[in-house]
């Protein structure tokens, strides 16, 4: 008999070979799909192999989510998991390895050798933070080199420290950093920063942070942990080096679908190709969420994202004898 953890409650729950849905991704599309299937009197299992709530974790504070002007993304992230636990969503801690999709059944293998199958699948895997793919990048993750600014920079408290990147990431990590370090140098490939103009405003206001615009990172140095960027002006083509203790990097996103080639459409950037209601050329399977090809990627959107696709797989898969 398989068992899995549902969460702060400590229960236990059997794992049952076929749900009506099974989301593999428990970020905010996920679990939105989840407990919209709930409420279409649909039996659902959500499969995360990390944290509840995806990337919003990895965020220290949320802005933009309706209702609450501020709050802290670990506390969001929870209060997501929470909702879909009093709507009874099942959740399973595993990684999903593979897929079999039939017409009328989906499968998904999972890292235990379990199976589950369900006849509506939803892929809601999210992405992971691009790297520069730099000498020195590797070899000095976690002696220096962050892709989060809430988990490693308490590390370089009154330090001088790089962020790479001018988006709204860059500059929402910034500004949180800007509370922990003593400077903060922003390398930025384009002429002008990306991020909205709020947030532009709010990390110039903190008086910590210089800019250094058309510049990329060509290696990463040091001895046991950074010490040094080397930079090239894209403009110029000239060298320079930079003294930094940490560098955090913010140049976008990279879709969590490796597991997905050859199974479903993938546009050039391995983003999954979806219709408006969200589901992929293989009927039965949706994709939402950072996950799917499309303009805007935020948390309101991604929850946008599952309340659609369980809207219309409901319509389409269901009827009131099958729920």
């Amino acid at each position: 008999m398989a068992f899995f953890d549902l969460g702060s409650a400590h229960k236990k729950s059997e794992l049952k070979e076929y749900y009506d849905v099974v989301v593999v991704g428990g970020g905010p599309g996920g679990i939105t799909a989840g407990i919209y299937a709930v409420q279409a009197g649909l039996k659902p299992l959500i499969i995360e192999k990390a944290l509840e709530g995806g990337q919003v974790n990895n965020t220290e504070k949320v802005e933009n989510w309706p209702g609450f002007p501020s709050i802290g993304g670990i506390e969001l992230a929870e209060k997501f998991a929470e909702h879909a636990r009093e709507f009874n969503v099942e959740f399973l801690n595993a990684e999903v390895i593979d897929l079999v999709l039939e017409e009328n059944k989906k499968t998904v293998v999972l890292d235990n050798g379990k199976k589950v199958s369900s006849k509506v699948l939803i892929i809601s895997t999210g992405s992971n933070p691009r790297k520069l793919n730099v000498p020195g990048e590797k070899e000095f993750a976690g002696r220096g080199v962050s892709y989060c600014a809430t988990c490693d920079g308490h590390f370089f408290t009154d330090q001088h420290i790089a962020v790479i990147g001018g988006g709204n990431s860059a500059l929402d990590e910034t500004l949180f950093l800007t509370k922990i370090a003593r400077k903060i140098t922003i390398v930025q490939n384009l002429p002008k920063l990306t991020a909205d103009k709020l947030l532009q405003e709010r990390v110039k206001a903190t008086g910590k942070v210089d800019y250094i615009f058309n510049t990329v990172v060509e290696r990463i140095e040091g001895k046991d942990k950074v010490e040094r960027l080397i930079l090239k002006d894209t403009s110029t083509g000239k060298y320079s080096e930079l003294e930094v203790s940490g560098v955090f990097v913010f140049i976008g996103l990279v879709p969590n679908t490796d597991f997905l080639k050859g199974k479903l459409k993938l546009n050039d950037y391995g983003y999954i190709v979806t219709d408006e209601n969200m589901e992929t050329e293989i009927p039965g399977v949706y994709a939402v969420g950072d996950v799917r090809e499309k303009e805007v990627r935020q948390i309101v959107t991604a929850a946008a994202d599952g309340a659609i696709a369980i809207s219309h797989a409901a319509r389409k898969y269901f009827d009131e004898s099958d729920v």
